[in-house]
């Protein structure tokens, strides 16, 4: 019976809607975080009897149509790229982004990644890195005898050095853009790479070219909105139950035929 493989598929789609609403609760304190929704579509339909065919010799024409669906399938796990509240920390270090943009974060192999996490430590060196020890670019090294880190909006990194009254600008956090944010690959730890999808990487000042502005002294919080993750967790379980009803059902009207066909 095709309602079988029917409910199947709406079975799998709500267990898979389902993991996607536990890692959005699962990273509601995560700094920067951004949540995922599934979205679904249908599933090819056996047309047992076309639209539009015609109905008899006299030319009518059907009006509706048969058509048997095969199910849902799940086409995508998007990020929702809103922007997270702001919450103040007080560590000279943390900083966010207000608006659009990436940091970027140079790996050890080379290669860049990026992050709205800007929980940022120093490592042996002075340099400002991510919690990972990532060096963020463009690289910063902070003297150790410095004193009054200040960052401002567009992200000019100055300390005040013994024997001076002035600032030292010591360097310029740049932010990264892309065409399409929900384009890029999550790799954990914050993280997230290039991909065709997201386009080109674009370097700017923080408050340029549509940029956003960084804040000193803030982290911004995950996105993920506890209310509406539960209410689409309560309906994703409705669903699931009701998809497994199909198949009991649709099992005891086989065993019904079966019983009756002996």
């Amino acid at each position: 019976m095709r309602a079988l493989d029917t409910a199947a598929t709406g079975m799998a789609a709500m267990d898979l809607q389902v993991q996607v609403i536990a890692g959005n609760i699962a990273n509601m304190t995560t700094t920067g975080f951004k949540s995922q929704r599934a979205e679904f579509q249908d599933l090819l339909y056996e047309h047992v009897q076309r639209i539009g065919a015609q109905a008899s010799e006299q030319g009518n024409i059907l009006p509706v149509g048969i058509e048997l669906g095969s199910g849902v399938k799940t086409v995508g796990t998007p990020r929702l790229m809103t922007q997270g509240s702001l919450q103040q920390t007080g560590n000279t270090l943390d900083v966010a982004i207000q608006g659009d943009g990436w940091f970027k974060i140079q790996m050890p192999d080379g290669t860049y990644s990026y992050t709205r996490d800007g929980s940022f430590q120093q490592d042996a060196t002075g340099r400002i890195v991510t919690a990972e020890g990532y060096v963020a670019q463009p690289t910063i090294t902070i003297p150790t005898n410095a004193s009054g880190l200040t960052i401002n909006n567009q992200g000019q990194v100055s300390v005040t050095l013994p024997g001076s009254t002035t600032s030292t600008i010591l360097g310029q956090f740049t932010i990264t853009r892309f065409s399409n944010n929900a384009g890029l690959q999550a790799n954990g730890d914050n993280l997230f790479t290039a991909t065709p999808a997201s386009g080109t990487p674009t370097d700017t000042l923080a408050g340029t070219d549509g940029a956003g502005t960084l804040q000193q002294g803030y982290l911004e919080q995950s996105n993920v909105e506890a209310v509406s993750e539960i209410s689409n967790l309560i309906a994703a379980q409705r669903a699931y139950e009701m998809n497994s009803k199909v198949i009991t059902a649709a099992d005891e009207m086989l065993q019904t035929t079966s019983q009756l066909m002996k």
